[in-house]
Parts: structure tokens; sequence; C-alpha cells
């Protein structure tokens, strides 16, 4: 099949997974005064997401189907906890804590595009222990919530399951998106500095550009 109506076969169906995944997050996990959010900006941010995230994973492993199913199904994960975070200002572990053990057993069994031999994923596992670590000491002046632990269990498994490179450069995508993000709404009025800005969305889409914007192995 040609590549380009494979890739625009796989955009409609992430943009039907950012749909749901949307709705998905206004139900779940549970908001608090047990309502149900109706469908705002937030909608389509999440369905362009979804339809970009699944077009650009097949766009770069549609000619190998092994790493097309392994790496479509993690980000289609991303994309669910992106509208979750975006809903709920959280990251459940429930997700979380699976893809910390994904790229552990993608690599066992020979189906990481990214890590490629023992010596990596020694990097990837210094990498997962050390990077949330040093954040979380970091954030320590700033009190309590200024990182999240959802935050740190979701770069721990980028770091398995992309390697220490890509955790690297997601980090620091997800970080100049995210102050790009504060200044414009600190001068467009909409927020002050001491206003809480989540994090993990930034994060995740630092993640999805270190997984499909640069070169796999």
């Amino acid at each position: 099949m040609d590549r380009s109506i494979v890739v625009g076969l796989a955009g409609l169906i992430g943009l039907g997974w950012g749909l749901a995944s949307d709705r998905l997050a206004a139900r779940w996990p549970a908001h608090p005064d047990g309502t149900i959010r109706h469908v705002d900006w937030r909608t389509p941010l999440v369905t362009i997401a979804g339809a970009l995230a699944f077009g650009a994973t097949a766009w770069r492993f549609g000619e190998a189907p092994l790493h097309l199913a392994v790496v479509g199904l993690y980000v289609a994960a991303l994309v669910a906890l992106f509208a979750i975070d975006l809903d709920q200002r959280l990251l459940p572990d429930v997700i979380t804590l699976p893809l910390v053990a994904f790229g552990v057993a993608a690599f066992a069994v020979g189906a990481s595009p990214y890590i490629a031999g023992t010596d990596e994923l020694l990097l990837a596992v210094i990498a997962a222990v050390v990077v949330p670590t040093a954040l979380f000491i970091l954030a320590i002046p700033f009190g309590a919530g200024a990182i999240g632990q959802g935050d740190l269990k979701l770069l721990a498994g980028v770091a398995l399951f992309a390697g220490a490179e890509r955790l690297l450069y997601g980090l620091v995508v997800g970080t100049v998106l995210a102050g790009i993000m504060i200044v414009v709404l600190v001068l467009a009025r909409r927020i002050t500095l001491r206003s809480y800005v989540p994090y993990g969305p930034f994060l995740i889409a630092g993640a999805l550009w270190a997984l499909l914007g640069i070169g796999a192995g």
C-alpha cells in the first residue's frame, strides 16, 4: 500500500483515538464532584494530537510492522495520558507503571526500535533512575506539587523504552514548550507567575517528539 495512504489511515485512526481519549479523560478517573466535562478546547487539541502522533508513527515505522505495532501501542498510551493530564492534572499509575515495564519487555523480545544492545539498555536504566531523581530534588525548593510523581514515572518509562539520549531530547523539548506557553499565557494575562501549570502534557509532547521526530535506530 502507498505510504501516504497508510499515513492517512493512521491519522484517521489517531483522530478517533484522540477524541476517545478526551472523552475518557472527561470521565476517568472520576472527578471528585462527580461531574463529566463537556467538550471544550481540550477536545480538538487532543484529537489533533492523536492524529499527528499516529500519522507520524506510521510515517516512521510503516515499513516495519513489528516496530509499528510496538511504538503504536506506546504512542496510544501517551495520547491517553496527554488527555487525562490536561483534564485532571494526573498521570494514573495504571498507565504509567506498565509503560515502565513495556520498554524492558520490548527490548527483551527484540522488538525495540530504539535500544539496540545491553550497553544502551544499561544507560537507559541509569537514566530512568537518575533523571527523575534529579528533577525531584531540584523541585523540592519550589514546594509540594512542583513536579508530580506521575511525571517522574513517565520519565522513567520513556527512558526504558526510548533510551537515555531520547529521554534527554524529550525533556529539553518539553521544557522549552512549557516555557514558551507560560510566557504566552502570562503576557496574555491568563495566568500569573504563581499559577500552577501542569508539566505532564509538555513532557508528553517532548516524548512524542523524541520518539517520532528524530532518527530512530
